[in-house]
């Protein structure tokens, strides 16, 4: 493929006078090109020749492929300064080797305005926008009729293809990249009075490779897989136009590659028409009916492909819609969302932005430093809390859950500036920008899933995830980290809920169990997240993951959060579909969970305070077998006679103690809140009754604490669960 860079405003009179040069390599090992002058570079990086891989890694070394003759630089060593100033020019860097500056201090407009795609990519030049719109009710999940259609997949010698995208794995790996990518023209019709729809997916996160007319008013969609890969079809999002309102259009995608699917579980694309955001306001909403999740006969070598069928009625004439997976947002969208901050004089005075690193394309991965200066004369010694986000690109729940964080910890209320005085902040809201930007489902540049090489010292193929851990080495060796939170989404489930890491041999103070902040969290927005959907086994399969990696490295309180791309099936949510305020609320309830946990006090700083609450359901551990349950025949009056002792973990709130102090008159709030058909039965209880009693009696003659986590084992079956005390 012919490649050439389409002149930008300002560019036509040549490149003469102290303006850009001939396209040279610059980068500190990175696959990327840009103009001569321009610096990118990595924290703490070198500049290279070029950019030969480490073993295993699927980057090729680059020679003299700028067009200009001349080999890149070598063995020049790059300026001091951990950031980098941008003049007005959009594409002239300006080093400066000074000390690390914020973000905030330099040209947010510039700083934030550059994009970097693989040099293959075509990128049409009109900007794709959306607005924020909640529906006035939240959205129902589709309810199946029993009549829906299986429309069978049509070879290529049938119908006609309209729409035809570059292939994922055309080249074998990343080469370089170049700002914008390509410039394609626009798909032109041959006839004027065709009514053929037209499709669009190359703009910023667009996926969508090939389009077929069967009839009129039905269209089957191949998705495109993951760059450099053959797989990971899942994401789509398009634009449709030249359509007819009122008329029953069919669209079915053919290869998707999971065998269970939410939209087996009522799930329902989304929609959003540009004439309705224009004259209604209206955003995206849920579409489709006769929707169907079925196995298709499109499987060859091996390779078995699953399609999804819906139909739908556009609502107005020539309009340009969009349809998507979920809520699309941006690598560009973060950067308005930074620029936004860093031009608001008070937030930039307690959000601090810094160049993390920046990705295989060129592109900067940002980290925030959020935390309120402290008062003059007054040292604190605060805790830290790490957050990192869409490390999966087509996860982009993960990033409405980011704003919603970020627009609470940033906001004014009492709670968020207790919570920066409590803690340092570093969040990280997009680790895979690249994979974001290009349209990919799970995987970097690199065709491999990120989220799986936290163990890796692959600097140069995987620096966003480098990066990130040496980041968060460095922040322990001056802080403890009281949690991390990777923030993902989820195609095979409902409801929110979380993954943590726990030992057999768990620490004693609540303040160090797995469980805390989970069950908090459930408290917090129990129509959202499922206390009973969360798991804290470490599996072989999850240790190149983040969460186990620094659970691993020391960070007890180590959690991966996910979210259903569908919705809730708890309380009045029961059946409907996530928003984007739902989305947003989650982060949200994050910091009020946060805040539940560990509450300031002026005299003594950060000390654990749990608040006193009910459990809606004790735990069961995924290993607790039907077959391992020992019941009580006699119906003993005291089973924790026959039982080893219960093993309680208790806290106060002034400072953790042990579970044989000092007995004190205390009562047990009532376990009817704990129902859980046949639980104390199969525990060895004769009744519940039975259970409350003994059970009081035993806690209240051994804290006086207030609070307690008791776990009851029996052979290798065991029941854990919190109970309060007052």
């Amino acid at each position: 493929m012919a490649v050439a860079a389409r002149a930008r405003p300002g560019e036509a009179a040549g490149r003469s006078g102290g303006q850009r040069g001939p396209l040279t390599y610059r980068g500190p090992g990175l696959s990327r090109w840009a103009p001569a002058g321009v610096l990118r570079r990595s924290l703490g990086g070198r500049h290279h020749g070029g950019t030969a891989a480490s073993p295993g890694c699927p980057v090729p070394p680059l020679g003299r492929q700028d067009g200009t003759g001349r080999a890149p630089p070598s063995g020049r060593k790059a300026a001091q300064a951990k950031q980098i100033l941008l003049s007005s020019d959009l594409e002239t860097v300006v080093p400066h080797p000074q000390e690390p500056q914020n973000l905030d201090d330099s040209s947010p407009a510039s700083q934030f305005s550059l994009v970097y795609w693989p040099h293959q990519c075509e990128v049409i030049r009109d900007r794709v926008e959306h607005i924020d719109w909640i529906p006035t009710t939240p959205e129902p999940l589709y309810t199946p009729t029993g009549l829906e259609m299986m429309p069978p997949y049509q070879t290529p010698d049938k119908g006609t293809v309209i729409y035809l995208g570059e292939e994922a794995n055309k080249n074998s790996c990343f080469m370089y990249s170049r700002v914008r990518g390509l410039c394609p023209l626009k798909q032109i019709l041959s006839q004027k009075e065709d009514n053929t729809l037209i499709f669009e997916a190359r703009f910023e996160s667009g996926n969508l490779q090939k389009v077929v007319k069967v009839n009129e008013f039905e269209y089957q969609l191949t998705l495109r897989t993951d760059l450099y890969t053959s797989r990971h079809t899942q994401w789509y999002y398009f634009q449709v136009s030249n359509m007819q309102a009122g008329m029953p259009y069919r669209f079915t995608i053919v290869n998707f590659t999971n065998r269970n699917s939410l939209y087996k579980r009522g799930l329902r694309p989304l929609l959003y028409s540009e004439a309705d955001a224009k004259k209604h306001k209206v955003g995206w909403r849920r579409t489709g009916n006769e929707i169907k999740y079925y196995k298709n006969n499109a499987g060859q070598g091996g390779h078995q492909y699953f399609s999804l069928t819906w139909t739908f009625q556009f609502p107005h004439d020539l309009d340009t819609c969009y349809f998507a997976h979920c809520y699309p947002y941006t690598y560009s969208n973060l950067q308005e969302y930074l620029v936004a901050v860093s031009k608001d004089p008070v937030k930039s005075t307690f959000c601090k932005i810094h160049i993390l690193c920046h990705s295989l394309a060129g592109n900067i991965v940002y980290v925030l430093t959020i935390t309120n200066p402290p008062e003059s004369g007054k040292g604190t010694k605060r805790k830290a809390v790490i957050l990192t986000a869409r490390v999966h690109p087509g996860e982009t729940n993960s990033s409405w859950i980011m704003k919603g964080f970020l627009d609470y910890i940033l906001g004014n209320s009492g709670t968020a500036q207790l919570l920066r005085d409590s803690f340092v902040f570093k969040v990280v809201p997009m680790l895979n920008p690249d994979g974001v930007i290009v349209g990919n489902h799970r995987c970097s540049l690199t065709g491999q899933d990120l989220n799986r090489k936290y163990r890796s010292n692959g600097k140069k193929c995987y620096p966003s995830i480098w990066y990130t851990r040496n980041m968060i080495k460095r922040v322990m060796g001056e802080h403890d980290v009281f949690l991390y939170c990777d923030i993902h989404g989820h195609n095979g489930k409902k409801n929110v809920f979380m993954y943590g890491c726990e030992r057999k041999q768990q620490a004693k103070s609540p303040y160090m169990h797995p469980h805390v902040f989970p069950l908090l969290l459930s408290k917090s927005c129990p129509d959202k997240f499922s206390f009973t959907d969360c798991r804290f086994r470490v599996r072989k399969s999850k240790e190149g993951t983040g969460r186990v990696v620094m659970w691993k490295m020391g960070i007890n309180n180590s959690y991966t959060l996910e979210a259903s791309i569908c919705g809730s099936k708890l309380g009045c949510r029961q059946s409907t579909h996530f928003d984007m305020k739902d989305l947003e609320s989650i982060g949200q309830h994050f910091c009020v969970a946060l805040l539940d946990y560990c509450v300031h006090n002026e005299t003594q700083g950060v000390e654990t305070q749990h608040k006193i609450f009910q459990v809606p359901d004790p735990v069961k551990k995924e290993r607790l077998e039907e077959k391992t349950f020992i019941e009580d025949k006699q119906g003993s009056p005291n089973p924790t006679e026959n039982w080893d002792q219960p093993e309680l973990i208790c806290c106060g709130t002034d400072k953790m103690k042990e579970a044989n102090v000092e007995a004190k008159e205390t009562e047990l709030k009532d376990f009817s809140h704990c129902k859980h058909e046949g639980i104390w039965e199969r525990f060895g209880f004769q009744s519940e009754q039975v259970a409350q009693h003994e059970l009081s009696s035993y806690c209240a003659t051994r804290t006086n604490t207030g609070f307690a986590y008791v776990k009851i084992e029996r052979g290798k079956s065991y029941l854990d669960f919190f109970v309060e005390l007052f």
